[in-house]
């Protein structure tokens, strides 16, 4: 993962990036930096961010950790006891650490040599960005993740070489092909470490220090210049399958032109400021019994890893992928069909996370015990609390996950893993939940569930509604951890008048899956009487069948081959069960795939009801967020986000448009993974999108509000969120697929050319009334249309050496919009040219006359941008 930090010089390289990131919010992924390149000390790049940059080489004088002399020349292995002299504090454990004052050296039991272990770097403290600045600072919190290496500390003769082997590619060991998989699997060299003594057990003594405190590549916890004088080791802990080492790390900024060391102007400005960090690095043993590993299946959505096996018959490579899931294994204590682990999935709670929130943060984590019920364990899952007393105990510490309270403005909270790249075994799940997601709660909250639960209409809300909700982004974000993507398609199995019905919500949720982003219960209206626990997500019917899918042991089943029967009978439940499949978002353009959708087995009915509650929490707004001794600043961010909430419940009617249904499939199952949706729904979508989005939405202009927040903006506002939807009912994926199905399905399908006519006309619906008179919010949509159809035929030429698509391994680029798509786009601008100098001269609004007139011209200036 990569801290967002906009003095990041680096790309996030995503080949590297080993662990799983999934955010609760999509629009706080991690960007790019926005600034130019700087030579500031800034946070360590994501876990494997790249390739080593140039430092000092192997052996040369200054190598980190090398006791090479200026000369050149190295200096042999001393006597133990001149070495680990007396005062040395020693720990034994993984590996014997001894520190001596500044120094830490590392006694290498021979058993251990050759073996494959795993470095995880955290920060334990780290400056954080000054939420009241813009834009800069360090970027990063305690706990935060800055990088994860693979390892293997090799002998040759006086020397300890540091690598790091890679697992992307395979082969049978006894099979012939193997020798030519590990010439290709050469690791790359970290650190070369002179032998400084021996053990008894002939053990190789070396110094590490510089490992920890100087700026190798792989290692640091910043980038850029470490300097050494201002970095050094704080402690050492050695236990019987790790070491974990805390150091503070200094980055100083390189001198920029103008920053002269001479006295008086200073014209030069103030130079940057030096940054330190405690960084904590858990050096971890991978389990020397590799847990067998589980294949993934698409039908089921885990995270995976994977390799490309070349040990085959088949005529090409064979690439294998494993889901990450954690070890659980049953122990000889039962009750009735359930075992208790040998080791249950431990998370704990973050003694910094404030008191009042504890117990739900419990109760997130302990809401998935029913899901690894139905995987046979009981207790498979437990919250504790973490150790007061104990001076060896770190949150740092691989061993141990936590969900870890972070001080920070970001609206959001995610939940990576850290696991074995050989395996998928999860061997770290920490969640990071940022402060201020309980806002994004909130806001939520009020515009999706405030006109049927009371609690939300006067703010603050009450502590015990706002510690459920933090609950539930718990318990999604735990349920990352354990290995399950997002399963986007899981309210698209539920109809509207299912979430209707208290009794259905009761035993099914509003949505199957915690992992749908269909946060609360928003189709729901007021007569419905939901019971108030009901309108909030929480572990359902799919992440039950997921956990059971992925968790549950196949009884003699002996290798990972061997299992793959069982789990294709599992998954073919998804036959007769809908709600038990899953699908990525916005897969094959499945309309059922999208976010912050309930009921959406039919959004047109879904996005009714909730545009009848829309209008009811728009009643509510003023009075919710009068405060006596408070500014505006809560009516203007809700009233922002309910009409969010509008443009995103009409966005998913608009995917209904060249949309279809998705099931994933296998050879042995009949049938279409993807289905297009019939040319009548694909109509009533636009007819709706017409009738509700596109005409101006009168109930969303308050006055009121208004004249409280702001003295003019409420145009650019509404227009904004028109044309968020209809740049979606435009977007070229969706013009493309809708040329595919006429293509395909003939007279059947909702042409182009139909679904263009029909947005013409619902747009510019005053053009063909008997007296056009269009207001100042449709005159706005309609030139935003002329934009939107101008931005795809002239597009603006790409800058030189500009990028317009993410360029890493495995992402392909959606295909541009086809000429045949283009020419519609033409053929609707001179069609709708011609309709205009119609209405033109029975157009007695001045306003929307101009408005005409000018159209025309654009339109000419679009067709012929040369004329």
């Amino acid at each position: 993962m990569r801290p967002r930090d906009s003095l990041l010089s680096h790309p996030y390289d995503m080949k590297r990036a080993a662990p799983v990131l999934a955010a609760l919010v999509v629009s706080a992924c991690a960007r790019p930096a926005t600034t130019p390149a700087t030579n500031a000390p800034t946070p360590a790049r994501g876990p494997n961010a790249g390739a080593p940059t140039a430092g000092p080489a192997a052996g040369a004088p200054g190598a980190s950790g090398d006791s090479t002399q200026r000369t050149g020349a190295t200096a042999g292995p001393r006597p133990y006891a001149r070495v680990i002299t007396p005062g040395t504090q020693t720990r034994r454990g993984l590996f014997v650490t001894h520190r001596q004052n500044e120094r830490l050296l590392f006694e290498i039991p021979r058993r251990e040599l050759g073996k494959d272990m795993y470095l995880i770097g955290r920060y334990a403290a780290a400056p954080a960005a000054n939420p009241n600045l813009p834009g800069g600072g360090f970027g990063a919190y305690g706990g935060d993740q800055f990088g994860e290496q693979s390892l293997r500390f090799d002998r040759q003769g006086n020397r300890v070489i540091v690598r790091s082997p890679q697992y992307d590619i395979s082969a049978d060991t006894t099979l012939s092909v193997y020798a030519a998989v590990r010439a290709s699997n050469y690791a790359p060299i970290i650190a070369v470490l002179n032998v400084e003594a021996f053990g008894p057990d002939s053990a190789p003594v070396v110094d590490v220090t510089r490992l920890f405190t100087t700026a190798v590549p792989e290692i640091a916890a910043i980038r850029g210049t470490i300097d050494p004088q201002r970095s050094y080791i704080e402690r050492v802990v050695a236990f019987p399958n790790n070491v974990e080492i805390e150091a503070t790390q200094t980055g100083v900024p390189a001198a920029t032109p103008g920053q002269g060391g001479g006295g008086g102007g200073g014209a030069a400005g103030a130079a940057r400021p030096a940054q330190s960090v405690l960084a904590h690095w858990s050096l971890v043993k991978l389990p020397e019994n590799p847990m067998m590993p589980r294949r993934f299946d698409e039908r089921v959505g885990y995270f995976s890893d994977q390799t490309v096996d070349f040990g085959t018959n088949e005529p090409r490579s064979v690439r294998r992928r494993f889901i990450t899931r954690y070890r659980l294994e049953c122990s000889d204590r039962r009750e009735g069909d359930l075992c208790y682990p040998k080791q249950p999935i431990t998370y704990y709670v973050d003694p910094a996370t404030p008191e009042w929130l504890k117990k739900w943060v419990k109760a997130g984590i302990e809401e998935w015990q029913p899901a690894f019920e139905a995987a046979g364990f009981k207790n498979g899952i437990v919250a504790a609390e973490a150790p007061a007393n104990d001076p060896d105990w770190s949150p740092e510490d691989v061993r141990h996950t936590m969900i870890r309270w972070l001080p920070s403005t970001t609206e959001n909270a995610v939940g990576p893993n850290v696991h074995d790249p050989r395996t998928g075994e999860i061997l770290n799940g920490s969640v990071r939940m940022f402060h201020n997601v309980m806002n994004l709660n909130r806001s939520w909250y009020f515009t999706q569930a405030a006109a049927i639960d009371p609690r939300a209409r006067k703010l603050p809300m009450p502590d015990s509604l706002s510690g459920r909700l933090l609950q539930f982004v718990v318990a999604h974000e735990i349920g990352h951890t354990l290995g399950l993507q997002h399963d986007q398609i899981g309210s698209s199995t539920y109809h509207p008048d299912s979430v209707r019905s208290a009794t259905w919500v009761a035993k099914m949720g509003h949505s199957p899956s915690i992992m749908d982003y269909s946060r609360y219960n928003y189709v729901a209206q007021p007569e419905d009487n939901i019971p108030l626990q009901y309108i909030i997500p929480r572990v359902g019917p799919y992440d039950r069948f997921a956990i059971m899918w992925g968790y549950k042991p196949i009884p003699g089943a002996t290798s990972t081959e061997a299992e793959r029967p069982t789990l294709n009978r599992w998954a073919r439940m998804q036959d007769t069960i809908p709600w038990y499949r899953f699908s990525a978002n916005n897969e094959f353009g499945g309309f059922g795939t999208l976010s912050e959708a309930v009921g959406d087995a039919d959004p047109v009915k879904s996005t009714t009801l909730g545009y009848k509650n829309l209008r009811r929490v728009m009643g509510y707004l003023a009075d919710a967020t009068r405060l006596p001794l408070e500014d505006n600043s809560d009516l203007r961010e809700l009233y922002n986000r309910t009409v969010n909430q509008w443009a995103t419940e009409a966005g998913h009617v608009a995917t209904m448009i060249a949309g279809g249904t998705v099931q994933y499939k296998v050879g042995e199952q009949p049938g279409p993974v993807y289905a297009p949706l019939s040319r009548a729904r694909q109509a009533e979508a636009v007819r709706f999108l017409n009738e509700n989005v596109f005409r101006t939405p009168t109930f969303l202009i308050d006055p009121e509000v208004g004249a409280r927040i702001e003295a003019n903006g409420m145009i650019t506002r509404i227009n904004g969120a028109q044309s968020r939807v209809l740049n979606a009912v435009l977007d070229d994926q969706r013009l493309n697929r809708l040329l595919e199905q006429e293509a395909i399905n003939g007279d059947r399908a909702y042409s182009l050319a139909s679904m263009l006519d029909d947005v013409r006309r619902g747009v510019w619906s005053e053009a063909y009334a008997g007296s056009p008179n269009a207001d100042a919010y449709r005159r706005e949509l309609q030139s935003d249309m002329l934009a939107t159809i101008d931005r795809k035929l002239n597009p603006p030429a790409t800058p030189a050496g500009g990028q317009q698509q993410p360029n890493f391994p495995g992402f392909t680029p959606p295909a541009p919009l086809s000429d045949d798509a283009k020419s519609h786009l033409r053929g609707t601008l001179t069609t709708l040219k011609a309709d205009l100098q119609r209405a033109i001269p029975r157009t007695t609004d001045r306003a929307t006359k101009l408005h005409f007139q000018g159209a025309v011209q654009r339109i000419d200036n679009i067709l012929d941008p040369k004329g």
